[in-house]
């Protein structure tokens, strides 16, 4: 058996294609869609990231705004500029690029952000929310990972998913969103005994411990679905997931590759949450 390689890139244009006709019925109404992007510093990889995210809303009908500032930003200055953004109401969402330099706090900038705004879903309100069971942003990752494991066309209900990695922004967002769906879920970490015993029982696994090849296929049960999470550069520069996939892909029912997989539904989970605050915004003006 060979797996249905999940398309990441074809199921992100399909949403894309209806965002796109949200955002122009919304700025034919006057509230065209806002996304303020700010990076600080000259890491490589997140202005690659910053760029994808940018050509992303130009291509949908997006309004975005690039904000970039040297890495010796202080951390005052960046708050002062989030309080202008969240005071704009032609922004409707925000997004601070991680990681930042050392000498800000990322805790501090994240709930800077105003709760209508905060399209990352990273902040305690948006988590709480997420815990809770209440409408809010979900954090774009996960919230990508669900629509993945839908298109699957299984159930997720009574399922059995296992979560490898506990980070606040996969992992635990993740366990959180497939318990509404009703499956049953564990949450596996780095000091999980004998990983491969809770994998091998799974129906769907979620990869997402920065690890290269770190799930083999031994470590799979015949047929699941597996959700790489994982991007890795290897010694001679190219990408690689957390899951063996190659092999992998000879036991799962499903599976993700890396890259085509989770990172185009990242960037399309954050259209979908400024589409969500727009219209949040044109409701109550």
């Amino acid at each position: 058996m060979t797996a249905h390689t999940i398309d990441g890139l074809a199921l992100s244009r399909q949403l894309r294609s209806a965002l796109a006709q949200r955002a122009a019925a919304l700025t034919a109404r006057g509230h065209q869609p806002g996304l303020a992007v700010i990076l600080v510093g000259e890491d490589p990889a997140s202005a690659i990231y910053v760029r994808n995210k940018i050509r992303a809303c130009q291509d949908n009908g997006l309004r975005s705004v690039l904000e970039k500032y040297t890495a010796n930003l202080s951390q005052a200055a960046l708050l002062e500029r989030i309080a202008a953004l969240n005071a704009d109401p032609g922004v409707h969402g925000i997004l601070v690029q991680m990681p930042l330099p050392k000498h800000i706090d990322p805790h501090r900038v994240i709930e800077a952000i105003a709760s209508t705004k905060d399209v990352d879903g990273y902040s305690v309100l948006s988590a709480g929310a997420l815990l809770a069971g209440l409408d809010g942003f979900r954090p774009c990752t996960p919230y990508g990972c669900m629509k993945l494991i839908e298109s699957t066309g299984q159930a997720i209900a009574g399922r059995h998913a296992v979560i490898v990695g506990r980070s606040q922004t996969v992992g635990k967002p993740m366990a959180l969103l497939l318990l509404q769906a009703n499956a049953t879920v564990t949450l596996c970490h780095s000091a999980t005994p004998d990983l491969g015993y809770h994998t091998r029982q799974a129906d769907i696994v979620v990869a997402a411990v920065g690890r290269a090849r770190m799930l083999t296929a031994e470590m799979v049960k015949p047929g699941a679905i597996v959700i790489d999470v994982g991007i890795n550069r290897q010694a001679d520069g190219k990408l690689c997931g957390d899951v063996d996939f190659d092999r992998v892909k000879q036991v799962a029912g499903w599976i993700t590759p890396v890259p085509g997989g989770v990172g185009p539904m990242t960037i399309t989970m954050l259209l979908v949450n400024t589409m969500q605050a727009t219209e949040r915004s044109a409701a109550n003006p």
